[in-house]
């Protein structure tokens, strides 16, 4: 059961940080970073509309809720977002990732995170472990069960 979502910090924290739009993994670093004992988490997003898929998504966890950097650049209804966690990192095992991708790939952006090889094929993509494919599939289970008017009318 995903623990619910707290619009309140979600706001303050993406204020603290200055969370940007169109960097959901960035934001969700830096607030992890930012918070005591979150976990920084990526997976995906599913609400109801366009694109009627899940979206590959990052955000941070505290022992009792949801906190999402990205809320205000969503524009959805807080109550209709739905997340699946694919990887989770405390911030000690995040710092250390990130540094050594930095080093190993100094090229290539260290965010999002997709782990060991071998990878699975998830949507059209493969990225990511099998904690990957389960999220998505997870996920897109619920975005057909919550749009599936939207597909019945098209």
């Amino acid at each position: 059961m995903n623990k619910p979502l707290d619009e309140a910090l979600s706001v303050e924290i993406s204020q603290q940080i200055k969370s940007k739009a169109k960097k959901t993994f960035d934001n969700a670093y830096k607030a992890a970073l930012a918070t005591d004992q979150a976990q920084y988490v990526q997976g995906f997003l599913v609400f109801p509309g366009k694109p009627y898929q899940p979206i590959e998504h990052a955000w941070i966890e505290l022992a009792e809720s949801i906190v999402d950097p990205n809320l205000p650049f969503l524009k959805k209804d807080p109550q209709q977002l739905y997340y699946f966690p694919a990887a989770s990192f405390n911030v000690t095992e995040l710092k250390e990732i990130i540094e050594e991708s930095k080093e190993d790939y100094p090229e290539d952006d260290p965010l999002p995170i997709y782990g060991d090889a071998p990878y699975e094929y998830y949507g059209d993509v493969m990225l990511g472990g099998k904690n990957y494919l389960d999220a998505y599939q997870a996920a897109e289970a619920k975005s057909k069960e919550i749009n599936q008017p939207n597909f019945e009318n098209n």
